[in-house]
């Protein structure tokens, strides 16, 4: 009889304890939901930019920097380093020039050029400096080298070209900055004449040859900017 309570109160128990672990597993998966929902959901691959997209975001930039090397301008003319002043807008009015050719580009691609202007940071020319370089490396580096690659791949000869040019005449503009910030004090005094290319952007201080060195415009053409 012993035997048996114990058999009972043994089989009992073990009831309970299966019970339990039941609940516990439903409380960890809700009900009626289905599989599917724990699933790992597919990552999907990221969309790449067509070439008009890249023309976009170049005269955005373009457009950008043409209104903050403008600024910098008038900060540098303040704090009395008129050559510096004269390189910033020498270096605005050929960002002109490329954002122009871009919106061009843009439009017989059938699209309309956009620019989202924002407010320019100012600080001391040199800090000016530094950031303009910083940003005309990027694009000549970086930038301008990738969009050429996928307009030379979409065999669109207008963008290529665009790049191309744009993307030579930003590493000028990015070594021009750093003679400035070379010797800051030289750069102190009057303004100075600088020469811009009206098709590629090259920017010179002395303009002697007869064709842009980059791009092949004739000298005659080149824009004088103080």
């Amino acid at each position: 009889m012993k035997n048996l309570n114990k058999i009972l109160i043994g089989t009992v128990f073990f009831s309970l304890a299966v019970a339990f672990c039941a609940y516990a597993e439903e409380m960890k998966m809700p009900v009626n939901v289905p599989a599917s929902a724990f699933a790992t959901p597919a990552v999907q691959a990221p969309v790449e930019k067509t070439t008009l997209d890249n023309l976009q975001t170049a005269f955005n930039g373009e457009s950008n920097a043409n209104a903050r090397y403008l600024v910098f301008a008038k900060k540098a003319d303040e704090e009395g380093y008129g050559r510096a002043a004269s390189l910033f807008r020498a270096a605005a009015r050929a960002e002109q020039v490329h954002f122009e050719r871009h919106a061009k580009v843009i439009k017989e691609l059938g699209g309309v050029p956009t620019a989202n202007i924002e407010t320019p940071v100012v600080k001391s020319t040199q800090e000016n400096l530094k950031a303009a370089m910083e940003g005309e490396i990027y694009e000549s580096t970086v930038m301008y080298p990738e969009f050429l690659a996928k307009a030379e791949k979409d065999n669109i000869k207008g963008a290529s070209d665009a790049f191309e040019d744009a993307g030579r005449a930003e590493g000028v503009h990015a070594s021009l900055y750093k003679q400035a910030l070379g010797n800051l004090k030289g750069w102190k005094g009057g303004n100075k004449d600088f020469y811009v290319c009206p098709f590629c952007g090259n920017v010179v201080e002395k303009a002697l040859f007869k064709v842009c060195p980059l791009c092949g415009e004739s000298r005659k053409n080149f824009i004088t900017v103080q």
